[in-house]
């Protein structure tokens, strides 16, 4: 069999590659293009490890390679996150004199960008004297990917402006961006773009819609497009279950759970955590163990760090520390970062100081810069009114040279995001929003709010910790939204953190005073506050 009359048949899209492999692998003679053929095959279908296989194997067989192949193996590369291997063909590249090549050159900037090196990416992409949809795409994705969506946004901006006309990838990868940011007004306008482009059928771009709506706190235009999918992966069901757990709808979670199974689509270790974190947001204890054995059990997936995480923060919300801390201490592999700090957590929501320091030396060990992990000790020993304890932890944070990251908070108006941090005078309307913001304290007191200064790490008076937490983040977003969004209009804002329980308690009183719904994404779900009540019902 000649290679000649395979190459141009395997060339075609075709739906059976294993086949095809079959055909490569017993082909008497194989040239150049049979080479290149099956390894962008792999590289393309996300087989990384099956494409290095195969060039290994080319070079074997003395075929020398093309740009075509140097592109294909940095995409394997890339698919696999090896930057190591990635580099060496890097340097074959420069000396063949390929670097400015445009497939060569795509790919290089989607390996430095999935590994990591974003300056390294955008410096390569600089250098290319011309630039296609490719190219494009991966410089959006190394933005959209490592939380840089305000870069991905203009990139994508920018590339329509030179008349690149966008394609799959590069929708789903542009509505990661705005997922990161929470930016639903610009996501709406990319999703119109996905209907004038006739893309609304494509699953992976259907997904991402699903993720970005639910991400922007818009779960019910997540719903619709999920309802509206002609076909549906396992990540389109994934994607919908973890939106619902992610903004409290733990019902909802579970039963799309149920039909997904009657549907006989196969669930995997994504799906579990959102199941998992389902449960753990409306505090089934009992239903999450049973999820949480049903998935090695039933479908012969082995849990791994996240399950474990989401299955401690289940008895930790619930109050089970000493049944959370026994869980882990008989973990068949050893806990990770994200165990230990959700352990941490949950022994600062319920007061432990014993089991908090255990978990806290223990996270301390694995990651001794993390900021959390002090600042959840600080709190911990801050509502005891150990103050001593409290110059303990941060002269350590000191000693090591850590910083705790600071609040954030952000809301968008007029497809701008408009950020505030705690005491923040920088915005043009500073007067404006503190004039406001006083005026609801005032009305919040009066409705009956006494402000929490539980954890305020500052051992001072009483009305300086009040003063103190009338001016956190989220609350200027707030205030800001109320004076520039008009009446009646939802309010919806990001925090990097997780939200206080003073600004939790403060939210759920001006929503019953301005009249509007407010929702607030903190770091590890949706608030949803209507009426002076939360859709967490305090228990988050």
């Amino acid at each position: 069999m000649r290679s000649t009359c395979c190459s141009p048949w395997m060339d075609e899209e075709f739906s059976c590659f294993e086949y095809a492999r079959e055909v490569f692998d017993r082909m008497c003679e194989r040239n150049l293009v049979s080479w290149n053929t099956i390894i962008a095959g792999y590289a393309r279908d996300g087989q990384g490890e099956e494409a290095l296989y195969i060039f290994r194997r080319m070079h074997r067989a003395g075929v020398k390679p093309d740009q075509f192949t140097f592109g294909s193996f940095l995409r394997a590369c890339a698919c696999l996150a090896i930057l190591k291997q990635g580099k060496e063909i890097h340097a074959h590249v420069i000396k063949n004199g390929l670097e400015l090549d445009i497939f060569v050159g795509s790919a290089l900037v989607d390996l430095y960008a999935k590994c990591g090196y974003i300056e390294e990416a955008h410096k390569l992409f600089d250098e290319l004297p011309e630039r296609d949809l490719v190219s494009w795409t991966a410089l959006i994705a190394a933005y959209a990917q490592n939380d840089q969506g305000t870069k991905a946004l203009k990139t994508f901006s920018e590339m329509q402006r030179l008349g690149m006309k966008p394609n799959a990838f590069s929708f789903t990868n542009v509505l990661v961006g705005c997922s990161t940011l929470a930016v639903l007004d610009q996501g709406k306008q990319i999703h119109g773009l996905v209907i004038k482009h006739g893309l609304l059928s494509d699953v992976p771009v259907g997904n991402s819609l699903i993720t970005m709506y639910s991400k922007c706190g818009n779960i019910e235009d997540a719903e619709k497009v999920f309802d509206r999918m002609r076909a549906r992966s396992v990540i389109s069901w994934s994607a919908m279950i973890a939106g619902y757990a992610y903004h409290g709808c733990g019902k909802e979670a579970l039963q799309l759970f149920e039909h997904m199974q009657k549907a006989g689509v196969k669930p995997n270790h994504i799906t579990f955590v959102g199941v998992l974190s389902a449960c753990s947001h409306v505090g089934l204890v009992d239903l999450g163990r049973r999820y949480f054995d049903s998935m090695s059990q039933d479908y012969g997936i082995v849990p791994i760090a996240e399950h474990y995480a989401c299955f401690v923060d289940i008895l930790g919300r619930a109050g089970l520390l000493d049944e959370a801390k026994g869980f882990i201490n008989k973990m068949p592999l050893a806990p990770s970062d994200s165990v230990w700090r959700t352990l941490l957590s949950a022994s600062r929501v319920h007061n432990n100081i014993e089991t908090g320091l255990y978990a806290a030396e223990r996270l301390l060990e694995l990651t001794p810069e993390d900021a959390s992990a002090y600042v959840l000790l600080s709190n911990i020993y801050a509502a005891e009114g150990r103050w001593d304890d409290v110059a303990k932890v941060r002269k350590r944070m000191d000693d090591m040279g850590v910083e705790k990251e600071a609040g954030l908070s952000w809301i968008e108006f007029r497809s701008k995001v408009h950020t505030f941090a705690v005491r923040d005078r920088s915005h043009p309307q500073t007067e404006d929003i503190y004039a406001t913001l006083e005026e609801l304290t005032c009305q919040m007191k009066e409705a009956g709010y006494k402000p929490n200064t539980k954890f305020v790490l500052h051992d001072v008076e009483d009305e300086q910790k009040e003063q103190y937490l009338c001016h956190h983040s989220e609350k200027l977003a707030i205030a800001f939204g109320v004076i520039n969004l008009p009446p009646g209009t939802p309010l919806r804002i990001v925090k990097n953190l997780r939200v206080c329980l003073d600004c939790h308690s403060a939210t759920k009183f001006i929503s019953k005073i301005v009249g509007r719904e407010i929702v607030v994404r903190d770091s590890s779900r949706f608030h949803h506050f209507k009426d002076g009540f939360c859709s967490c019902g305090d228990y988050w």
